[in-house]
């Protein structure tokens, strides 16, 4: 692997193969400081990580065979935010380079086509970006040390590694799962994304998901699949119901004890029937949490990671030209890629950032965009004593978010609603 290019990671392979010209998998990381955003320093700090994070500074190329990441010739030029979150990256934009960097009074936020990293990766570089930006505003000495990278030291081979060619098992685990339920709604005519963010405390989190003895992302998933099972009650008969399902992404590092910063995890959809039984959130908790702590085992693990590897190094693959390997990853999308699920709940968890920087930063948020054929989306991120629940979506209803933050308050959590759309009501 050279420098100046290299292989797309398994799991980056589908994102290009499925993007069109209003979709690409992006997702987007940001932080409010205590005070305004000077462009020329934050633009400063984007030259300065660009030697120590060169997985990142690529640009999209097109291949025969393949599609590849290429450097970059300069670093991209921060510029103010233009438009709602998560706005269209669109295929030139991605051969030019494939992340962005935008600012806004107090506000950076990195926005990343998901075959540079996934959100772990973003979280890092997001850090460093930060950390140096503090370093030259403001004259603080930030000491390296956890994610914090000392930019002077050259990339670690670990952090380009391709890990899911390193932890594949030899045998592939069957993707065979029950489709589920799709959320609908009209298209937006205005186009564009939707984000309504619940601001809730994390101690009142953590001690309702202790109560149901749940971890807070089994908390979030059993809430979520009540609500869905709700919806769905309401616009379906019950003899033509599906099983509601959630599509939780797994930080493979911790499992594999890696530190790659590209892309790194998997998902799981976990869910119930509810033609079977009227689960109670109890319940729903723990079938989360067993169902969890069951399918993200290493060895099954490692068979998710070899459904995925070991066609890829099949004979026909490997000498099929770019345009057939596109329509085959199309139809292997189309089938299994987002039809086993509802919704994704992406959880970053707690971020830690070091005094330094903690006093400068007021706030962090973590978005993902709505997937190929989801219409909602929710990711959330816990920053000092606040997790944000960011609900994104493409359609004008708003009644999944309406009934899943009604449920928080029910259950004594207070929910503070933000929205962007003047017009947006719940």
């Amino acid at each position: 692997m050279s420098r100046s290019w290299m292989r797309l990671d398994n799991a980056a392979l589908i994102f290009p193969a499925v993007r069109n010209s209003r979709w690409a998998n992006t997702f987007r990381l940001s932080a409010d400081l205590t005070d305004p955003v000077d462009p020329a320093v934050l633009q400063q700090a984007v030259e300065d990580l660009m030697p120590r994070f060169p997985s990142y500074y690529l640009r999209l190329g097109t291949g025969f065979f393949w599609y590849f990441l290429e450097e970059v010739k300069a670093p991209p030029r921060v510029r103010p935010e233009y438009a709602y979150p998560l706005a269209h990256m669109s295929a030139r934009e991605q051969r030019q380079c494939c992340f962005r960097v935008l600012y806004h009074d107090r506000r950076v936020a990195v926005e990343f086509f998901h075959v540079l990293t996934d959100g772990t990766g973003g979280v890092i570089f997001l850090k460093n970006l930060l950390a140096q930006y503090i370093r030259l505003r403001y004259g603080e000495e930030v000491p390296s040390g956890g994610d914090i990278l000392c930019l002077e030291e050259e990339p670690r081979e670990i952090e380009l590694t391709d890990a899911f060619q390193r932890c594949s098992g030899k045998y592939p685990l069957s993707r065979r799962e029950d489709t589920a339920y799709r959320l609908r709604g009209r298209p937006d005519p205005r186009g564009g994304t939707h984000v309504i963010t619940g601001l809730v405390k994390t101690a009142d989190l953590k001690a309702a998901a202790k109560a149901c003895g749940a971890t807070v992302t089994a908390l979030l998933s059993a809430l979520m699949t009540d609500t869905i099972t709700e919806i769905q009650a309401a616009h379906v008969p019950r003899k033509s119901w599906k099983p509601v399902k959630v599509t939780v992404p797994v930080n493979l590092r911790k499992v594999f004890d890696t530190e790659t910063l590209r892309n790194f995890s998997l998902v799981l959809n976990i869910g119930v029937d509810p033609r079977l039984k009227d689960y109670s959130l109890e319940e729903l908790c723990r079938e989360y949490r067993e169902q969890m702590a069951l399918e993200s085992a290493p060895e099954k693990m490692a068979g998710r990671i070899a459904a995925n590897v070991l066609p890829q190094w099949a004979m026909g693959m490997r000498v099929a030209p770019l345009f057939l390997k596109t329509l085959v990853l199309r139809a292997i999308y189309s089938r299994v890629g987002e039809r086993k699920g509802c919704i994704n709940i992406s959880n970053m968890g707690q971020v830690n950032l070091p005094p330094e920087m903690a006093r400068h930063v007021d706030r962090m948020d973590f978005m993902i965009g709505v997937q190929f054929t989801y219409p909602n989306n929710c990711s959330v991120v816990s920053y000092g004593d606040t997790t944000c629940i960011n609900m994104v979506r493409n359609i004008q209803e708003t009644e999944l978010e309406r009934r899943f933050f009604t449920r928080l308050v029910r259950m004594g959590i207070p929910v503070l609603i933000e929205s962007g759309d003047a017009e947006e009501e719940l």
